[in-house]
């Protein structure tokens, strides 16, 4: 008998048949969470010109908005799932959901810039907390089995929406009320789920230890690269504050690694990223982020400020690149991963990636035409980014330990977070540089056209690296049960390649006084990021 036979046929606990009573209710509010936090990126996106004029924020500066954003959630996010698991997901969840609602009101009544960014970093740590929450509160409230799978698709479903309503509310938030509406919006949002939590399972909690150090060295450090990528393009790369703080992140992420060796609870067990193909999961997800949040960035600029589009008007610009990404993780990827081998369809997902960053830098120019040059860009963007977020989640959840697939897709959203911090920084870098270099002799317009095209030609390299990446590192095929999120088939499969003992050291989970301890399939996590991880994607396809 499976694993997933054994959860499907125990008995199921009370807390889930309390729970029962309202599954409606507990759905609609994990669900609403989720739609929050893919709201809140892509409303941010969209506003960001009208963020510069009305604080008067620096060019050079104003990635910080996002990338530092991006960087905390990232950063924080193994930590705040590990969170969860030892102080209890609900109580952890509801405060990432406060600490969230709470920024984004200071975010929205920030008197300049400094105070936006601060915000904006406090909004990723209450991200970082409330996001691995929502998806374990779903698997501790919803059993095994049709009513999970329900509340799975309902769960992925938000991603698209979000990305979706993002775009399309904060353009109208920003056009007809004023761009501090699109961090306003936020509060009501959060505080209608927090009174709704009450119906969630709390779950079981663990013994053990946080990694704080780990967490807190590692996001320093990356934030360290990030500055001295910034500031180099202003104060010159031979500057002694760049190079200090390109120092101090280089010390910083080797701490980083010091700690992870030592501690008795690290934040990345080795076990989990020794596997070649999961390895070259990470790896590819970590350069898709790199380019795709920079392209997004980059685009947005040049539609508002260059073409002079409406923050309306650019929300609608981008609705080929969230179609194309529906289409390709709604059907067309799980049915390529179950005919091609992985590394066929995640390497022509980047190849497209690439080639749509291509097509921008051969034909974009200040007057170019949306239609010949954009939309087919944008639709073959978003197929790419669909196919390689399906491929990459299956290929980076497969045939891991059951005591281990929480770690390993937070790992996931890890590569892709800090992939986006880092790569928004270097391609606004690039851009910045080459729009300074080209501004004497040439307009404005044609200066910061040349300048964003330098930044998506890089971004273009980095898909292609990507691409190549995938064809040397992932030699894994996935059957068609197992692509199209099957619970035995995946169940099984990870039987086959996971009959280990638990690592020295681990703690046993401690046992709740309500909730008798059952075994969550690894399935579940593969299926959930399946159906639902590529609103990490879409969490980020905004920009």
């Amino acid at each position: 008998m499976s694993l997933c036979d054994a959860t499907e046929t125990a008995p199921q606990p009370a807390a889930h048949l309390a729970a029962g009573r309202k599954p409606g209710l507990a759905l609609l509010v994990i669900a609403t969470a989720q739609l929050m936090l893919v709201l809140d990126d892509t409303i941010v996106n969209v506003a960001l010109p009208s963020m510069q004029r009305s604080l008067h924020l620096a060019t050079p500066h104003l990635n910080w908005v996002i990338s530092f954003y991006a960087l905390a959630f990232g950063g924080l996010l193994l930590a705040g799932g590990r969170a969860g698991d030892l102080f209890g997901r609900r109580r952890v969840f509801r405060a990432g959901l406060a600490v969230f609602a709470l920024a984004s009101m200071a975010g929205g009544f920030a008197p300049d810039g400094t105070a936006l960014i601060a915000a904006r970093v406090v909004q990723g740590c209450g991200a970082a907390i409330a996001a691995p929450g929502a998806l374990s509160l779903l698997a501790t409230t919803f059993p095994a089995g049709p009513a999970r799978t329900k509340a799975l698709g309902v769960y992925g479903a938000m991603g698209g929406l979000g990305s979706v309503a993002g775009l399309l509310l904060g353009g109208a938030l920003t056009e007809y009320l004023d761009w501090r509406w699109v961090l306003f919006i936020n509060a009501p949002i959060a505080a209608g789920v927090q009174i709704g939590t009450g119906v969630l399972v709390p779950g079981d909690s663990e013994h053990g230890a946080l990694d704080v150090p780990g967490a807190v060295t590692a996001t320093l450090g990356i934030g360290s690269f990030i500055y001295a990528l910034t500031r180099g393009t202003t104060n010159g790369w031979t500057d002694a504050g760049t190079l200090a703080s390109f120092a101090s992140g280089a010390v910083l992420l080797l701490a980083f690694l010091l700690i992870e060796r030592v501690s008795p609870a690290p934040l990345i067990p080795p076990r989990v990223v020794r596997d070649r193909n999961r390895g070259g999961a990470n790896t590819v997800l970590l350069l898709l982020g790199a380019g795709m949040l920079a392209m997004f960035y980059l685009l947005t600029l040049y539609m508002q400020v260059v073409r002079g589009y409406s923050a309306l008007h650019t929300g609608l610009a981008y609705l080929p690149y969230v179609a194309g990404v529906g289409v390709a993780s709604g059907g067309l990827g799980p049915r390529l991963l179950g005919a091609l081998p992985a590394r066929a369809v995640i390497a022509a997902g980047m190849a497209l990636c690439a080639g749509g960053l291509a097509w921008y830098v051969a034909a974009l120019t200040p007057v170019s035409n949306y239609y010949a040059v954009m939309l087919p860009a944008m639709l073959a963007g978003g197929i790419g980014t669909g196919l390689t977020f399906v491929g990459c989640t299956v290929t980076g959840m497969r045939a891991v330990a059951p005591q281990d697939t929480g770690i390993a897709a937070g790992l996931l959203n890890t590569s892709l977070q800090t992939g986006s911090a880092l790569g928004l920084a270097a391609l606004a870098a690039i851009a910045s540089a080459v729009t300074r270099s080209h501004l004497p002799g040439h307009t404005p317009a044609v200066a910061l056209t040349d300048g964003y095209i330098a930044g998506l030609l890089a971004g273009s390299v980095i898909f292609a690296a990507g691409a190549l990446v995938a064809v040397l590192t992932i030699n894994t095929r996935i059957s068609a049960p197992q692509a199209a999120g099957h619970p035995a088939a995946a169940a099984d499969a990870g039987l086959k390649h996971n009959k280990q003992e638990p690592t020295p050291g681990s703690a046993a989970p401690r046992r709740s006084a309500r909730t008798p301890v059952r075994h969550r399939p690894g399935w579940y996590h593969s299926s959930a990021l399946t159906l639902g991880a590529v609103q990490q994607s879409r969490h980020k396809e905004g920009f």
